[in-house]
């Protein structure tokens, strides 16, 4: 089958996650025979942002990390009709604009063939409602949402004719763990600043912490404020910008210890969706631990995956017990790495996703290269 992908934007990870769950199931779907590509507009404010402060090296890079993945470009002049003719599947995400999501919609209304989806990775239905509203869905097979806490917003306002859970995974056949690199440092997280959703959670669970325990730490991400960098650095924490996410995995192997800490959209509306830096740092094999959020998927074993502090003083004690616990710290990165190959992949992602096509009535396309073997 032929799939495309309206994103806003694979070549460019700068504060843009879902870049990383989508360049995993684009390589996934053609490790299964199937044919997929992106579309994303031109200038995206993600992409923008990557040269802007980058530089173009940091853009052109996408070809030498994915050389597989193929992105289009496109403006106003674009013919998107030209483009999705011999498309089986169609797969619109949230931020693209309502206008072109209409578009696409009427498309399949006036005959198109293809299966058309809509894809929410985003906490935007539930802090920015007039935003997702604004999508005309009247036309879309099947909504893809990221967490069943989000599907049941999509059934209650009555968006999409059907919805399914459709939750990120880790891209593995980039992350995994590179037993071959030694430890530098105590702890990284790799976190954008979260435009005051998770400023005071990054103070209590990150910086007093590291603070305390005068750990060896290092911060990635971007737009941090100038309070925000003078705050690690008066704890000591140096702080690294952005970093292709195709690098992330080596980031992770030359540290102890991270930690996930949730915007606060996720842990009060969104329970049960963990984001995806949780799924790529487990499937790295390090050692993590959360600030509270509440699996209620079941999608983790907490305290067995990864470990849970509840304030301050237990990041303290958590991050203690990996960093003088080496057979404790093992254990647990064992734990949840085991977890996310056995459920949390890509590929598993992309069995789930050709299982609701079937549905539709498209059939299943060849088989994993893993299966066949296996059989």
């Amino acid at each position: 089958m032929r799939f495309a992908f309206y994103t806003h934007s694979l070549v460019s990870d700068w504060n843009h996650g879902n870049a990383h769950f989508l360049r995993g199931i684009l390589r996934e779907l053609m490790a299964f025979g199937h044919e997929a590509i992106a579309l994303e507009r031109a200038n995206s404010w993600s992409r923008s942002n990557l040269v802007a402060t980058q530089g173009h090296a940091a853009e052109t890079r996408f070809g030498e990390d994915f050389p597989q993945l193929v992105s289009i470009t496109y403006d106003d002049d674009f013919d998107h009709e030209t483009a999705l003719a011999d498309m089986d599947v169609v797969v619109v995400h949230e931020w693209t604009d309502p206008e072109l999501a209409a578009r696409i919609g009427k498309m399949k209304r006036q005959g198109a063939k293809f299966r058309l989806l809509f894809h929410d990775t985003h906490h935007r239905a539930v802090s920015a409602t007039t935003e997702i509203a604004a999508f005309d869905l009247s036309d879309y097979d099947l909504v893809l949402a990221f967490g069943e806490a989000l599907r049941q917003r999509y059934l209650q306002a009555g968006w999409g004719r059907q919805v399914v859970t459709w939750h990120e995974a880790a891209d593995t056949a980039l992350f995994h763990p590179l037993p071959e690199i030694d430890w530098e440092s105590d702890l990284v997280w790799i976190g954008n600043w979260g435009d005051g959703e998770r400023s005071d959670e990054i103070t209590r669970f990150l910086i007093e912490p590291v603070n305390n325990l005068g750990l060896n730490a290092k911060i990635h991400g971007v737009r941090y404020p100038d309070a925000a960098l003078a705050a690690l650095n008066k704890a000591g924490i140096a702080y690294g910008g952005w970093v292709a996410n195709a690098d992330v995995p080596k980031v992770f192997a030359r540290h102890r210890v991270t930690v996930h800490i949730p915007r606060r959209p996720y842990v009060e509306s969104l329970p049960g969706i963990p984001t995806i830096r949780v799924f790529e740092a487990l499937a790295c094999g390090i050692p993590l631990v959360c600030a509270p959020w509440n699996d209620a998927e079941n999608l983790f074993r907490p305290g067995k995956d990864y470990l849970v502090a509840r304030d301050g003083r237990e990041m303290e004690q958590q991050l203690s017990l990996i960093l003088h616990e080496p057979s404790a710290a093992r254990e647990l990165a064992a734990s949840g790495l085991a977890t996310i190959r056995a459920r949390h992949t890509c590929r598993h992602r992309v069995e789930e996703l050709l299982g609701h096509l079937e549905n539709f009535g498209l059939p299943q396309a060849a088989k994993s290269p893993a299966k066949e073997a296996a059989e």
